[in-house]
């Protein structure tokens, strides 16, 4: 609810779907067509020393290479982060990652990455930090009003996914 609550106070319009447990790209297939856009893919991750946190958006059907985005960040090694940080800092669980959580992170431990093509998509499909909902929102709204009421900034990369 606070999502919600959230986006009503920063005037964001959205569109929420409700449906079943949806924890992956691949689930989000009939919350995809009934948003009329494709649920993009969110990532936590962490270097090897579990020091540095990211969260990474980018399009749902886009392959994952963790070398490319490694490459740009100028770190060794990146992995899966471990649930424990997702809760800790994002207060949210595996299957419901999302920028909302961006809202939950005071200390500014996480640093938001976000696919290049992704900056171009008028509207973002996430989840309102449960798997169970799903919302449609302008990325406009994301970058110029949710970002920066959450305090957080962000960092363009560009994936290939080949």
């Amino acid at each position: 609810m606070a999502v919600y609550e959230l986006l009503e106070k920063l005037e964001i319009p959205y569109h929420r779907v409700d449906h079943g447990a949806a924890a992956t790209v691949e689930d989000c297939h009939g919350v995809d067509e009934a948003l009329g856009i494709h649920i993009c893919k969110n990532l936590f991750l962490c270097n090897r020393q579990k020091t540095d946190f990211y969260l990474l958006m980018m399009p749902g059907l886009k392959k994952f290479k963790t070398k490319e985005l490694s490459a740009q960040l100028g770190v060794a090694r990146l992995s899966f982060a471990e649930a424990e940080y997702m809760e800790e800092f994002l207060d949210i669980t595996p299957g419901s990652v999302s920028v909302m959580g961006l809202m939950n992170d005071k200390d500014h431990r996480v640093r938001l990455l976000i696919d290049q093509e992704l900056l171009q998509d008028e509207f973002i499909g996430c989840h309102p930090c449960v798997n169970t909902s799903s919302l449609k929102v302008r990325m406009k709204d994301v970058l110029e009003k949710f970002l920066p009421y959450v305090e957080h900034d962000y960092t363009a990369v560009e994936l290939v996914g080949e």
